[in-house]
């Protein structure tokens, strides 16, 4: 191999990639089997500029027809401690986690044996909310941030069911996340999705990103999917300016979908649930709903409002059977006017 050679490999008998873009040479922790695919690889590495991953020293990707990767490090990737969005796959039944994960997530289990129900009735909103702003408010165009670690169907996959031209932008600071990029990028053809590595924390390293700038036309309305996201921003980020930098790009007739955690309905639980989250080094925040319907200062909430996520429009009689307490959390959708 030499310096100017690109490639993808597993070595003997292992599931440990080896990946290698120009000069950068990484060799990262081993993988679930479920991340990656055989079938998918190519059995010599690709020359660079010969048909090939495209690739980008940007720091993003987006879908080309090919897989584009992004420079980062085995070092950038720890997985010696637990991390949100790994946590999320495992109360979701994903794969894509380590046993530092498993382990925080077993602790907030312990103390909020809810915590599934938690995660998988905010993707049920997720697909609601986002089958309405494509069927029902006509919107195209979509900027998903904290992506997290793709679980089917996708933000993109529920949309380009409906509207196959849609484009769709993820965004995430996170590489493991982009270790999964692939299953991201696989958008319908009449469409686009792109991959950002941009940081809620800094907007405007999201809206200058150049692949939402040549995915996404700023001029018409965009749907925002702020999906249990902004509650893992550090408390020391004031959590309405970054909201609403985001918003303020927007133009008329964009929409907000958001979800936020809430000790409301199941104060103490809640409150074991978080120090679990605290002593893992995963920051979380829970409101009330008056200040998480501050989120929406300024906007016009759809019908049925802000209310707890298994509330907004159910598909699903079974949902009706769920207690705002095992749900706790909140969910909304506005539009910009």
């Amino acid at each position: 191999m030499t310096d100017d050679a690109c490639f993808l490999t597993f070595r003997a008998n292992t599931f440990e990639p080896t990946l290698s873009v120009g000069c950068l040479r990484a060799a990262h922790a081993p993988y679930p089997r479920a991340t990656l695919t055989l079938d998918s690889l190519p059995t010599e590495p690709w020359p660079c500029g010969a048909g090939g991953p495209d690739l980008n020293t940007s720091g993003t990707t987006k879908q080309r027809g090919v897989l584009s990767w992004m420079s980062w490090s085995a070092k950038d990737i720890n997985t010696g401690s637990a991390h949100s969005a790994r946590m999320y796959d495992y109360f979701l039944g994903g794969k894509d986690n380590y046993p530092p994960d498993q382990e925080a997530a077993e602790k907030v289990l312990a103390v909020l044996p809810h915590a599934r129900t938690i995660a998988r009735n905010n993707r049920y909103f997720m697909r609601r909310s986002a089958r309405m702003l494509a069927q029902e408010a006509g919107i195209r165009q979509f900027l998903d941030i904290g992506t997290g670690i793709p679980t089917s169907p996708n933000l993109h996959e529920v949309i380009q069911e409906i509207a196959p031209e849609a484009r769709i932008v993820y965004t995430d600071n996170d590489p493991i996340v982009l270790t999964h990029a692939r299953a991201l990028l696989t958008s319908a053809p009449q469409g686009m999705t792109a991959y950002a590595e941009a940081d809620l924390r800094e907007p405007r390293s999201i809206l200058t990103a150049p692949e939402l700038l040549e995915t996404l036309d700023l001029t018409k309305p965009v749907a925002l999917m702020m999906i249990s996201i902004l509650h893992f921003v550090p408390p020391e980020y004031d959590h309405y300016a970054v909201l609403g930098e985001l918003v303020d790009a927007l133009p008329s007739g964009s929409y907000l979908a958001l979800t936020y955690g809430t000790s409301d309905f199941a104060p103490e639980e809640m409150k074991r649930a978080a120090d679990v989250y605290a002593a893992s080094r995963v920051p979380v925040r829970q409101r009330p709903k008056e200040e998480i319907e501050q989120f929406f200062q300024g906007l016009e909430l759809v019908e049925p409002g802000l209310v707890p996520v298994h509330r907004w429009r159910p598909d699903d009689p079974a949902l009706g059977k769920l207690s705002d307490a095992d749900v706790s959390m909140f969910g909304g959708v506005a539009r910009k006017p």
